[in-house]
C-alpha cells in the first residue's frame, strides 16, 4: 500500500484549519461576554444565533455519516429499499414537531441544557437518573458516526488526496450522482425500481406482517428524534422563541433535500452489474461491505476527483455531527450533574475547566469504541430506543401535563426501561424474556418481535407517570400517608432541597424570572388541577403560582 504525502498534508492540514478556527471563535467568546456567564456562552451562545445560521447549523447536526451512510445503505440492501430507508422522514417529521410543540415552552422558559425542566420539577436526582440514557444516545450516536467515517474512508485509503476543499465543497454527493448515473454499469434507476435486475427493486416493500414493526421503527424516529440535548442546544441558542420554532422547520427541509443524494447513491448501488467494474467479482451486498455503499459507489463509479469530494463531503457532515454530540454530553454533565447536582456554588470558571475535561473525556470514550466494538451501530440503536422510551414522555409529562411529579417520574422510568429489556434485541444477541404475539425465530436462533413493543414501553412509561403521580399526590394531600414519607420532597415539603431555584437554573439578563413555571407549584386540597399545561405555550405564566412571590421559593 503506497503511502500518499499530499493525502496525509491534506487531512493535515484540512484538520488544523478547523482547529483554529475553534481557538478564534473561543477567544471571541471569552472576550465578547462577561466572566460570570461563560459557561453559559459556551452552551448556548449568546442566545443570539439567527435564522440563517442556525437552519444549516442544526441540519449539519442530523445530517451526519450515519444519517447519509446508513439512507444509501437502506436503500441498497435487497431485503429493505427506499420503503425502509425510514430516517429522512422520521427525523424531519421529529423537527417539525419538536418546532411546533417543544421548541417555544423550552426558549420561552429560558433553560440552558434539555434536563433543566426535569430537575426544576422532579428533582436533582431525577434529572441525574434522566443524564444516563441522555448521555448513552449522545456517547454511541458519536461512535456510530466515527464508524461512518472509517468505512468512508476504508475503500480510498490508498489516495486521500484532497479533504481540504471539504469546506468549500457542501453539495459534493449532489456532483458525484450524474457521473455514477451515467457509468456504462449501472442500468436505469427507474426501471430498477420495480424489476428485477441484478438484484431486488431498490424501492422495497412493505409486506403485512411487517407493518407493525415498520410503525414501531418510524415512531421511534419520529418522537425519538426530538429529546436529544443537541438539538435542544440549537433550539436554546435562538434569538427568540419563535426563531427556535422557524429553524426547526428550516433544518426539516434541509434533513429531507439531503437524503436525496444519499437515496439515488444507494439506488445506483442496486442497479450496478458490479462485475463491469474494478469491484468485480461480487457485488457489495456479497462481500458483506452493504453499509460501505455510499463510498463504494464514489470509489468504482465516479471519476477519482470526483470521489475525493464525495469522501470529503462524508468527513465534512461527521465533523459537525460529532463536535454536537461531544458537547451535548459535557454541556449536561457539567451543568446538571456537577453544577447544579454537587456544586452549586462552584465558579464558572470551574464549569468551564469541567466542560473541557469532559470534552476530551467523551471524544476519546466515543473514539475508542468506534476503534474498539463492532456493535456500535447496535449500542447506537438501543440507546435510541432508550431515549424514545424513558426520556420522551418524560419531557411530555414534564412540559405539558401539570401535577406531574418524581415519583411518577420513576414510575415511568423503571416501567418503560424494563419493558424495552425484557422485550430483546437481536442486533445485540439479546433475547426477549416477554415473547409478544408474532414473534418469531430467525436463523441464528435469535427470537424477534414483530409486535410494536417499544412504543407499548413508551405509552407505559408516560402513563406510569401520570398514575402514579396522582396517586402519590392523592395518598399524601389526603393524609393517607404522612408527611414523614414523603422521600422525595416531591408532594408535601415546602422547602425541598432537590429542586433547583430560580435564579440557579436561569442566569441570563434577556430571560424573565416571571416568565418561569414555579419551581414548587403550591398543591391544591384536591385533585382538580389541569390535566393539561396550558402554561407552557406561553411566554409569562399567567397562573396565580406563576407570580414572582412564590411562597415555595
Amino acid at each position: 500500500m503506497a503511502f500518499q504525502v499530499e493525502g496525509l498534508i491534506a487531512i493535515v492540514a484540512f484538520y488544523l484549519l478547523i482547529l483554529l478556527v475553534g481557538i478564534w471563535a473561543a477567544w471571541r467568546t471569552k472576550n465578547s461576554g462577561s466572566a460570570e456567564d461563560r459557561s453559559e456562552a459556551i452552551i448556548v451562545g449568546g442566545r443570539d444565533i439567527g435564522l440563517l445560521v442556525g437552519g444549516f447549523t442544526m441540519t449539519a447536526t442530523w445530517v451526519g455519516g450515519g444519517y447519509i451512510n446508513g439512507t444509501a445503505e437502506a436503500v441498497y440492501v435487497p431485503d429493505y429499499g427506499l420503503a425502509w430507508a425510514q430516517a429522512p422522514i422520521g427525523y424531519s417529521l421529529s423537527l417539525i414537531l419538536g418546532g411546533l410543540f417543544f421548541a417555544k415552552p423550552m426558549r420561552s422558559k429560558g433553560y440552558v441544557t434539555m434536563l433543566d425542566p426535569f430537575q426544576q420539577i422532579y428533582g436533582k436526582r431525577m434529572g441525574g437518573l434522566l443524564f444516563i440514557p441522555a448521555l448513552m444516545g449522545e456517547m454511541f450516536w458519536a461512535a456510530a458516526i466515527f464508524s461512518a467515517l472509517g468505512e468512508s474512508l476504508h475503500p480510498d485509503i490508498e489516495g486521500r488526496v484532497s479533504l481540504a476543499v471539504t469546506a468549500l465543497v457542501t453539495d459534493a454527493l449532489w456532483i458525484s450522482v450524474p457521473f455514477a448515473l451515467s457509468n456504462s454499469a449501472v442500468a436505469d434507476i427507474g426501471f430498477t425500481a420495480l424489476h428485477t435486475k441484478y438484484q431486488k427493486p431498490w424501492l422495497g416493500t412493505i409486506e403485512s406482517f411487517e407493518v407493525y414493526t415498520w410503525l414501531d421503527s418510524f415512531l421511534l424516529l419520529m418522537l425519538g428524534g426530538i429529546p436529544w440535548q443537541a438539538y435542544f442546544q440549537r433550539v436554546l441558542s435562538s434569538s427568540s422563541a419563535t426563531y427556535a420554532q422557524v429553524l426547526s422547520f428550516l433544518a426539516a427541509f434541509g434533513c429531507m433535500v439531503m437524503a436525496l443524494p444519499p437515496v439515488l447513491i444507494g439506488a445506483i448501488g442496486a442497479s450496478t452489474d458490479w462485475n463491469q467494474t474494478a469491484y468485480k467479482p461480487d457485488s457489495p451486498k456479497d462481500n458483506q461491505q452493504a453499509d460501505m455503499i455510499l463510498p463504494i459507489v464514489l470509489k468504482y463509479l465516479c471519476p477519482v476527483y470526483v470521489s475525493y469530494f464525495g469522501l470529503g463531503a462524508v468527513s465534512a457532515a461527521v465533523m459537525s455531527s460529532v463536535d454536537s454530540s461531544i458537547l451535548s454530553a459535557s454541556s449536561m454533565f457539567a451543568r446538571n450533574i456537577y453544577q447544579l447536582s454537587f456544586r452549586q456554588n462552584a465558579s464558572d470558571r470551574e464549569i468551564v475547566w469541567v466542560m473541557r475535561v469532559t470534552v476530551f473525556v467523551f471524544g476519546a470514550s466515543a473514539t475508542a469504541m468506534a476503534l474498539l466494538t463492532k456493535t456500535v451501530y447496535g449500542l447506537w440503536y438501543l440507546s435510541s430506543d432508550l431515549v424514545y422510551i424513558v426520556i420522551f414522555p418524560q419531557l411530555l409529562c414534564v412540559l405539558f401535563i401539570k401535577g406531574t411529579n418524581t415519583y411518577g417520574a420513576v414510575a415511568g422510568y423503571i416501567s418503560g426501561l424494563f419493558l424495552r429489556v425484557t422485550g430483546g434485541e437481536p442486533y445485540l444477541n439479546l433475547q426477549p424474556l416477554i415473547f409478544y404475539p408474532g414473534y418469531y425465530i430467525e436463523k441464528n436462533g435469535i427470537y424477534n418481535q414483530r409486535f410494536p413493543f417499544k412504543t407499548l414501553a413508551m405509552l407505559t412509561s408516560f402513563l406510569s407517570n401520570i398514575c402514579i403521580s396522582y396517586v402519590a399526590k392523592y395518598l399524601f394531600e389526603s393524609g393517607t400517608l404522612p408527611p414523614k414519607l414523603d422521600m422525595f420532597d416531591a408532594v408535601v415539603a415546602r422547602h425541598s432541597k432537590e429542586n433547583m431555584d430560580k435564579t440557579i437554573l436561569v442566569k441570563n439578563e434577556n430571560i424573565k424570572l416571571d416568565e418561569l413555571a414555579p419551581v414548587k407549584p403550591r398543591q391544591s386540597l384536591t385533585l382538580s388541577s389541569t390535566f393539561t399545561n396550558q402554561e407552557a405555550f406561553l411566554n409569562i405564566d399567567s397562573s396565580p403560582e406563576g407570580s414572582g412571590t412564590d411562597d415555595n421559593l
